[in-house]
């Protein structure tokens, strides 16, 4: 069931509606959060604009998501071929295994 979530991000009010678990809406809203921290706590002196701030802090969320599909990617490519020799690997005892008990 979809519900309404309304949070404060660099004074500015903004609302959703979403189905997703109350935590992982909270996880998302606290990575949020911190990116802007980050992206706006720079050692430049004056102030970053609120978009610059928001666009910089969707860009490294983005970085980190290419970042991870690339992870998975790989770690599923390993685990295809992972199994593929141990599918071989299992065929191979069972062909020996038949082998010496019919001989």
């Amino acid at each position: 069931m979809e519900r309404l979530v309304r949070f404060e991000l660099l004074g500015q009010q903004f609302a959703f509606y979403t189905g997703a678990p109350e935590d992982e809406v909270d996880e998302i809203l606290e990575m949020v959060e911190g990116l802007v921290l980050e992206n706006s706590s720079s050692d430049t002196t004056g102030s970053i604009a609120v978009g610059k701030v928001a666009v910089l802090a969707s860009l490294n969320m983005a970085s980190r998501y290419v970042e991870l599909k690339r992870d998975f990617e790989a770690y599923r490519n390993e685990t295809e071929t992972r199994l593929a020799r141990l599918t071989e690997q299992i065929s191979g005892e069972l062909v020996e295994e038949k082998r010496i008990s019919e001989g």
